[in-house]
């Protein structure tokens, strides 16, 4: 008899453990977390994103590509008062080209009169003897080439204005090139910058949260919470 009884009292007790562990396994959800889309921002034909309110939200990848033309990626992006200054800065770099390589080519030219070039010549290539110790005419532009005169050289003074202006030639390009690039960079960095939300509905708060694992005791805990209103 006694052992009837203690079959019976094993069997409830494996039918509440039973019992628990289902609803512990049933307290267990899997809970899916909404995404929330923003309805106010659609995509408009023209590559570029606005919302209802009206706010111009540039595209970065299309800015870099009209940024490959001058001002283009800057007026793109509405900065219309970017545009002037690349102008100016991507036009002076040409210009200062320009003008270097006028000087370089009027140096050049008295440099080629200490030699002979006639490619007939059985001397071609060798200094003329009747200019050894002289000089000749070079022209010498101001600054912005707005007048020039024409002073007496030697062949020394030729070869360092030719490599002075050949220098300054290959210096304007790469400051030209920089330029160039720059405002490419400029109008990739300002289409990124239009999209970020700087206003200061950005919060972050620490809040308790118990943390309770299936058939494990509760433990307290801290979460951070990050919201964009």
């Amino acid at each position: 008899m006694k052992n009837w009884l203690w079959l019976g009292v094993i069997l409830l007790f494996s039918q509440h453990i039973s019992a628990q562990t289902t609803n512990n396994k049933d307290s267990i959800q899997v809970m899916e977390v909404p995404v929330v889309v923003n309805d106010s921002t659609v995509l408009l034909p023209g590559d570029s994103l606005k919302n209802v309110n009206g706010k111009f939200m540039p595209v970065p990848r299309t800015a870099t590509r009209m940024a490959l033309i001058p001002g283009m990626g800057q007026i793109y992006n509405r900065d219309y008062w970017k545009a002037p200054i690349v102008y100016i800065a991507f036009g002076g770099g040409l210009y200062a080209y320009y003008l270097n390589s006028l000087k370089y080519r009027d140096y050049l030219s008295a440099y080629k009169q200490f030699y002979i070039l006639e490619e007939d010549s059985p001397k071609y290539g060798q200094p003329r003897p009747e200019l050894v110790d002289s000089s000749v005419t070079v022209r010498v532009r101001n600054l912005l080439n707005t007048k020039s005169e024409y002073l007496p050289a030697s062949r020394d003074q030729a070869v360092r204005g030719k490599n002075y202006w050949r220098r300054n030639r290959g210096f304007a390009l790469i400051v030209t090139g920089l330029i160039y690039t720059l405002s490419i960079i400029e109008a990739n960095v300002a289409a990124h910058l239009k999209t970020f939300d700087l206003s200061d509905d950005l919060t972050l708060r620490v809040e308790p949260k118990l943390h309770q694992p299936a058939m494990l005791t509760p433990t307290p805990g801290v979460r951070l919470v990050f919201n964009l209103k």
